[in-house]
């Protein structure tokens, strides 16, 4: 019989397995088009700010839990992409905001299509379990996620 240091262990083996792979999800190719395509790291960027284009860099950079410089990067590198426009503030001419340009809602949408399918399996899955069983694992992904961002503050 497993006691509970043993399913610890488990879980944890499962969380850094689902974590391994999360990554490398975020590596895969998304096709936006016959002769384009974004990884899903660029593309969660593109939904955000197709979500709300008054976003600038540093905003991006909270949203997704990285630096400036990292959020700055992939802006950039989107851009040259043709996926976003950097326009400058009405209010500050030091910030920028960004805009998604025609293909980079053509990738908006595309994500979307594709990002809906694995959510509707997800949330299946999910409804299988009980309101705790639910609200438990919401409180052990919060306490990883407060570990992920001490380990990175160090």
């Amino acid at each position: 019989m497993e006691n509970k240091a043993d399913i610890i262990k488990k879980v944890i083996q499962a969380f850094r397995s689902a974590a391994v792979k999360y990554c490398r999800g975020e590596e895969l190719p998304i096709r936006v088009n016959t002769d384009v395509t974004a990884s899903t790291r660029e593309v969660h960027m593109i939904q955000a700010i197709g979500d709300n284009e008054q976003l600038g860099v540093t905003e991006l950079a909270r949203l997704f839990g990285t630096s400036k410089s990292a959020a700055s990067q992939l802006v950039s590198r989107l851009s040259k992409k043709g996926f976003l426009k950097k326009k400058s503030s009405r209010k500050n001419n030091k910030e920028v905001r960004l805009v998604l340009t025609d293909l980079g809602w053509e990738a908006y949408k595309t994500h979307e299509q594709y990002h809906s399918k694995d959510m509707d399996y997800l949330v299946g899955k999910m409804e299988t379990f009980s309101m705790s069983q639910i609200a438990m694992f919401l409180v052990m992904l919060e306490s990883l996620d407060d570990i992920m961002e001490q380990r990175i503050e160090e």
